[in-house]
């Protein structure tokens, strides 16, 4: 099931590697072009900038302080207000700048000297549930690139009458004209499944593909990509809607998240089975701390205060009413960050999944 993990974004890891160096910004907006008037977008954005500059000019001289606010209306005039996606993530600081388009809508953050927690941005980067869709019909086949929010339409296979002047000789020459329609069809499936050799190498998400029974029972042995199409659905779907084909899909979607959670508590079973699993987040944390961590497994919301300890990175705990206040909020977030430093991978699942591991495991290098 790893072809469906979408991998982490070069621009997370980019920022996640930053020296730290202060001040630092870090502005999380929802930002809709396409859906918003831009008026109210430019307004968040001067409200967000307003927050910034007069958190650093109580805290820092005037010299630090104009040409961070330079850099950020400069970042904030060159944003991209054609884009399609949902949230906008900036980043700065006197050494650093980046901007990050989120494809999920997330909640308002605006923090000085704050280190941003990556949980939502690494959620965002894999668990928008993006999909590829093929709609084979008689007539074409049409091929969109989904997500639980949108779709869009990519290159075409295009039209199955592009073949049927584009046959040998012999075949003009056949009486049963049935034949001639099957080889047309079988050479445009053909062309339609080599097209997705492409767009499967950008694009390691599943594969849904539409079709009549019988459409589809030819598609199957000519296509290459077996292996990556999660759900064959059979049907007429070549006059439906943009809505329709969404609604649509929505239970397969669910279907497939569902499956690729049943994935990942596998693959615990199966390190546990190599005793190469830990659990628990003082076992975990211990663990990524050498550098063993493969896969994390965590429910999605799951959050845990701790204190650091002067004794071998260790941690203590912290549970409310704090007699002191945490260093993080979030060790949870902490993991995360060293996981993916050391070239591993994250997956989230749903609350209670992981009840038998204290809603947190990983999967150590074997």
């Amino acid at each position: 099931m790893n072809q469906f993990n979408n991998a982490i974004s070069d621009d997370l890891i980019e920022v996640m590697h930053a020296s730290p160096y202060r001040p630092s910004v870090t502005i999380i907006l929802p930002f809709e072009p396409l859906h918003s008037l831009i008026s109210e977008l430019e307004y968040s954005l001067k409200i967000a900038s307003g927050k910034i500059k007069d958190e650093l000019n109580e805290n820092y001289p005037a010299g630090i302080v104009l040409p961070m606010l330079q850099k950020l209306d400069r970042i904030i005039a060159e944003l991209d207000f054609k884009s399609q996606k949902k949230s906008v993530a900036i980043y700065l600081s006197p050494v650093f700048e980046k901007v990050i388009y989120l494809d999920i809508k997330a909640d308002e953050r605006i923090m000085v000297d704050s280190t941003f927690e990556i949980r939502d941005l690494v959620y965002s980067n894999k668990h928008l549930h993006k999909y590829l869709l093929l709609i084979l019909s008689g007539k074409e086949s049409r091929l969109y690139l989904g997500n639980s929010k949108s779709f869009e339409k990519l290159a075409s296979p295009g039209s199955v009458y592009v073949y049927v002047n584009d046959a040998p000789e012999k075949i003009l020459n056949f009486s049963d004209m049935s034949e001639r329609r099957q080889i047309i069809r079988d050479k445009f499936l053909q062309h339609t499944d080599n097209l997705l050799d492409k767009v499967l190498k950008e694009h390691q998400i599943p594969l849904f593909v539409m079709g009549t029974e019988k459409l589809l029972g030819h598609f199957k042995k000519h296509t290459k990509h077996s292996d990556t199409v999660f759900k064959y659905i059979t049907g007429n779907y070549e006059d439906h809607t943009l809505p329709q084909l969404k609604a649509i899909m929505k239970p397969y979607i669910a279907s497939w998240f569902r499956a690729k959670q049943k994935a990942a508590l596998v693959q615990l079973e199966r390190a546990a089975d190599k005793k190469k699993l830990v659990f628990g987040i003082k076992n975990v944390w211990n663990a990524v701390n050498n550098f063993h961590g493969r896969l994390l497994v965590v429910e999605r919301n799951f959050m845990v205060a701790a204190r650091f300890t002067e004794k071998n990175n260790t941690i203590e705990l912290a549970e409310k009413p704090y007699t002191k206040r945490p260093d993080t909020m979030d060790l949870v977030d902490d993991v995360i960050e060293k996981v993916l430093e050391n070239g591993g991978d994250v997956e989230f699942v749903d609350k209670n999944l992981l009840k038998d591991y204290n809603q947190i495991a990983l999967v150590k290098y074997y």
